[in-house]
């Protein structure tokens, strides 16, 4: 009896995380390609990470930057089970977005406790009456791990947690419902725990500047995995410059060691991971901050290898998107934007000898941007081809004031007006994005809700880079027409123009090299564009400036006064994602190119009007474009 209420009253082992799992941690078939009870020395780069998670340890902050596939989600996954079991607390785990956090209960969550008997314990099945298991709750003894988004306000403040885990850091919006930044939302809700409190912050980074993962892993201590080099026993961390291969033969790609140049093949990273170590390479700027980085360059064995790393890499030459993907995905490094402005003269001299107001051959659709202005419309009219290759067809200046009608009516012209083909037939705009940001705002609400043409899609650009939904809406706003007030009257999008400034800048900065052909992505400009149309389109120029916590950020400033240009060629480029063209792909392009090659071929002269005043031949009503049906976001074929 007294050995059975001596052991009831002793306290529990303090463990480690890596000591738990080593323990108690089962992998499943279906979350782990390597199921069976966890081996930390099959990432032996990880023991630290977790182990900087235990309740004994000093850290009240754990960063960690890195690549793909180097198994940092199931390290966070250890960590919740060990809370579970052997820390009870209440826990807060949050994905980017609320999708994403039932995603990641069915996909990780769910396993995890139905595959590890010290959980499945603690847990009662989801499908028991008040059981305190659904998808984004889990209850335990003396805790909860409540799963959320980190778009949405109310889960980040419904409740106060002492262990925070916080996933893919980078790909959380800037902020949540005009109440901040979700990090610091969501590390509010554990102040009260004091010194007991504890953060796991992860990611891939993203952009140079605007990466979240990497602005806190700067404020850290730097912590890089050194290991042993096989031939001279030099201790390095892994570069991808020391990986090298022969030229179209990624098998034969071995990394150099820095001080023997002693070429390592991949069966040698096992010995190197087993006697690596984490080493501080800068003074932390918080002694309660630490922070890891590593690349897939450590993947073990059987996981990604060197020659597929080397494979992916002359994969991605030429393709900037695909390279900006490797370094954030693989090399777990931020991705500097070309943020410089092109030379405005470079593009002056390489203009093209095609007309303005005629699409180009090679243009198989039309989009729009108008930049409101207070006593003029700017339009520019784009063609678009596969690749992201783009044509300015015509610039159009709309005299009159924003708040009378008189500008709309001439702008529905332009909607309805057939833009005669290089190689015969005509084309219409399909997609025309308006900036409603200025300070006629409610007249302009109030203009393009009387239009009614679906193919507008009002605007409100915003500072971002979010590259995953880059247009985000429709959400609902008033507008006033007649002097009528009426309640969500207008769908208004939101563009993160950062995004397709620097996708504009990127293209504008390609270099056709020895070839002939122009390479995908090209911008054409027309012979009789006019150098101050150039000078708007690069007007301005990323920099990087700090802010209020001193941190290191990148924003876009203005080198000249008028950027007409750049915000009708961004609005254009909303117009085609809204089409789908980024969310389909070939297939949006290989439809295009079809419907081209069917349509019928007529012999049309170059128009003879201005391309500032355009021809009033068509009814301010909109017209159907040919082959197209309306629908909520547009013209759709």
């Amino acid at each position: 009896m007294r050995r059975r209420v001596g052991a009831m009253l002793r306290p529990p082992p303090q463990l480690t995380v890596s000591e738990w799992a080593e323990r108690h941690r089962m992998l499943g078939s279906r979350a782990s390609a390597e199921p069976g009870p966890w081996r930390t020395s099959r990432t032996p780069y990880l023991k630290d990470v977790m182990d900087a998670l235990s309740a004994v340890h000093p850290a009240r902050r754990v960063v960690f930057m890195k690549g793909a596939q180097v198994g940092a989600t199931e390290s966070g996954n250890n960590w919740l089970g060990y809370i579970m079991h052997h820390v009870p607390a209440p826990a807060l785990a949050v994905q980017p977005t609320v999708e994403l956090a039932k995603r990641f209960s069915r996909q990780r969550i769910d396993p995890l406790l139905e595959e590890t008997p010290a959980l499945r314990e603690r847990v009662a099945p989801a499908r028991a009456r008040d059981s305190g298991n659904t998808m984004l709750s889990k209850e335990f003894p003396g805790g909860i791990l409540v799963l959320t988004g980190a778009n949405s306000a109310v889960g980040l403040r419904s409740m106060t947690a002492r262990f925070l885990f916080l996933d893919e850091v980078d790909a959380y919006p800037g902020d949540v419902a005009g109440e901040g930044d979700p990090i610091a939302l969501a590390e509010a809700r554990a102040r009260t725990f004091g010194w007991r409190r504890k953060a796991f912050l992860v990611s891939t980074p993203t952009i140079a500047g605007r990466s979240r993962i990497e602005r806190e892993y700067l404020a850290s201590d730097q912590r890089r995995f050194f290991v042993p080099c096989p031939e001279c026993g030099e201790m390095q961390w892994l570069r991808f410059e020391r990986l090298l291969w022969e030229k179209g033969a990624p098998e034969t790609a071995r990394y150099h060691c820095t001080a023997c140049d002693h070429p390592m093949q991949e069966h040698d990273k096992t010995a190197m991971l087993g006697g690596g170590e984490w080493r501080a390479t800068a003074e932390g700027q918080d002694p309660h901050t630490v922070g890891f980085h590593i690349s897939a360059l450590y993947s073990p064995v059987g996981w990604l290898s060197w020659s597929q790393i080397a494979r992916d890499w002359e994969a991605a030459q030429g393709k900037p998107e695909d390279i900006k993907t490797f370094k954030n995905t693989v090399l777990g490094e931020t991705w500097q934007e070309q943020g410089e402005a092109p030379d405005w003269e470079r593009l002056v001299e390489r203009r093209e000898d095609f007309a303005m107001g005629v699409v180009p051959i090679g243009a198989l659709v039309l989009t729009a941007g108008v930049d409101v202005q207070d006593d003029r419309l700017e339009c520019d009219i784009w063609g678009w081809a596969e690749g992201f290759s783009s044509w300015l067809v015509d610039h159009v200046v709309i005299r009159g004031s924003p708040r009378e009608r008189e500008p709309w009516d001439e702008l529905a012209k332009i909607l309805a007006r057939d833009w005669p083909r290089q190689d015969g037939g005509a084309m219409r705009i399909a997609r025309l994005c308006v900036d409603t940001g200025g300070r006629d705002t409610a007249a302009v609400y109030g203009h393009l809700r009387r239009l009614r043409d679906p193919r507008i899609a009002p605007t409100k650009g915003v500072d971002g880079w979010n590259r995953a939904q880059p247009v985000q809406g429709p959400t609902p706003v008033d507008a006033m027409v007649d002097g009528r007030k009426l309640r969500r009257g207008l769908k208004l999008w939101t563009v993160s123009v950062s995004t397709w400034k620097a996708d504009l800048y990127r293209r504008l900065w390609l270099g056709r090299g020895d070839g002939e052909d122009f390479p995908p992505g090209w911008v054409h400009l027309p012979q009789g564009v006019e150098a101050e149309w150039v000078k708007q389109l690069v007007a301005e120029q990323l920099r990087t400036a700090k802010d209020r916590r001193g941190f290191a950020r990148q924003e876009w400033a203005k080198l000249r006064e008028r950027n007409e240009a750049l915000d009708c060629a961004v609005l254009a480029r909303a117009a085609l994602w809204l089409l789908g063209a980024d969310r389909y792909g070939e297939q949006f392009w290989a439809r295009l190119r079809a419907e081209a090659a069917n349509a019928p071929v007529a012999a049309v002269a170059a128009p003879t009007t201005s391309a500032a005043t355009p021809a009033p031949t068509a009814s301010p009503e909109p017209v159907r474009p040919r082959g197209w049906l309306a629908s909520r976001n547009g013209w759709l074929r």
